[in-house]
């Protein structure tokens, strides 16, 4: 079959992946003139099962609500976009019980362990180098209460989807990563997932799509796509900004445009935008910077080394669809994440950092929306949130396999659309 894969981005490059695997011909349009543009741009480059929880956490909840319109919160809603949540928000509410809550972690988290499985797997057999680091990640909590959450949603993680962890003292973190010596007192543990892994999505996402191309990959960028057409109920064709492309089946996985895109095809998507903003600071030869992946949960960011770079990214923004990269925003992720390294902050250049934000697209319940969309030839990756990067191998298999007729290799209850009723 010939399958139009609409969206340049990791889990759009994933899925036109594994698409040619299973022999089709396969188009992959995207607006921008060169892949992983926008939302796989600068992300917290880190692939992370132990990270699977949705965020409309119980707890987040009254976060959110004390944190509306502070400028320095990590959690921030604009006023100005409460009356265009009012249906989403609901839903996100609703889904924020607890055993809610836990289904949907559990539901992440299988679909973040096959993905890593199958990273590891794309290693192996096409050694494409993005960076990459399997030095495991490790999670920091100052709030004793936070950790004892963490401990419960990490036995659920490793019972449900085999994700491994292991319990650390504030001393057996500073042994694990000597970088945080200078915070040792404030923290009351942490936890350490051997398993995650971390790298720079935007090289992966370029350099996947470049062999993509060598295997017969037919790739347009910087062509937008304008309109989806149907015929007789199903979808026939697209129309961009230079023509129309025809195919048997098409994919949807433009991230938080989906939902604009999909409605024209009478699909209606339960997903919003979050921004998230990121900074990528030069670290070589500072002695104070990180090597492991860490994720400091009571600030909400994460800290990931890429080789000579420190990349710090976090917040979650509701926004709508302003995609401005706000220095003040900026300023709080750097000064979050640098406040676990007083020798680093002492010495790095934050002028010199690349600054980026992007458009997260989330769902009202946490995991992403794979396979059919209920009108035939049409089909849905997108839904991701803050783990595109974790999920994009195992969710472009996935979708790829329903498109094949084959029976995916994981559980998709959870995943589809149909779980919305």
């Amino acid at each position: 079959m010939h399958i139009t894969v609409i969206g340049g981005g990791l889990v759009g490059v994933t899925t036109a992946w594994y698409l040619l695997d299973e022999g089709h011909s396969v188009t992959l349009v995207d607006r921008a003139e060169e892949l992983a543009s926008e939302a796989s741009h600068a992300n917290g480059a880190m692939l992370h099962a132990s990270h699977a929880e949705p965020w409309n956490t119980p707890r987040a909840i009254g976060q959110f609500l004390r944190w509306i319109g502070r400028e320095d919160s990590p959690l921030l809603l604009r006023p100005r976009e409460i009356p265009r949540l009012a249906g989403w928000g609901l839903g996100f509410l609703r889904y924020s019980r607890a055993r809610h809550h836990a289904r949907n972690t559990a539901v992440n988290a299988r679909l973040a362990v096959y993905s890593l499985a199958l990273m590891r797997e794309l290693e192996q057999r096409i050694a494409i180098d993005y960076t990459q680091r399997h030095a495991g990640i490790l999670k920091i909590f100052r709030s004793a209460e936070e950790l004892e959450k963490a401990r419960a949603d990490s036995m659920l993680m490793a019972t449900t989807a085999g994700v491994r962890h292991e319990a650390l003292g504030p001393k057996q973190v500073v042994e694990r990563e000597p970088a945080l010596a200078g915070i040792e007192r404030d923290l009351s543990g942490g936890f350490y997932y051997p398993d995650d892994a971390s790298g720079d999505a935007r090289l992966f996402c370029q350099r996947l799509g470049a062999l993509a191309a060598q295997r017969g990959l037919d790739l347009r960028l910087g062509e937008s796509v304008r309109q989806l057409n149907r015929r007789d109920g199903r979808m026939h064709s697209i129309e961009t900004d230079t023509g129309t492309i025809e195919a048997d089946g098409f994919v949807l996985a433009t991230g938080a445009e989906a939902p604009h895109l999909a409605s024209q095809a009478g699909v209606r998507l339960p997903i919003r935008p979050v921004k998230g903003y990121s900074a990528t600071l030069p670290v070589a030869g500072l002695a104070g910077a990180p090597h492991l992946p860490i994720i400091d949960d009571g600030r909400k960011v994460v800290i990931t080394r890429l080789g000579d770079q420190l990349r710090i990214a976090g917040t979650a923004e509701f926004a709508g669809y302003d995609k401005q990269v706000r220095s003040n925003r900026v300023e709080t992720v750097l000064r979050q994440g640098l406040a676990n390294f007083p020798a680093l902050a002492a010495e790095v250049d934050t002028a010199t950092a690349d600054r980026w934000a992007c458009l997260r697209p989330m769902t009202m319940d946490g995991p992403p929306i794979l396979g059919e969309s209920g009108t035939p030839g049409l089909y849905l990756n997108t839904g991701a949130g803050h783990l595109g990067w974790t999920f994009a191998a195992g969710a472009g298999r996935v979708v790829a396999d329903m498109i094949s007729g084959r029976v995916p290799a994981i559980d998709t209850t959870g995943l589809t659309l149909d779980r919305y009723g």
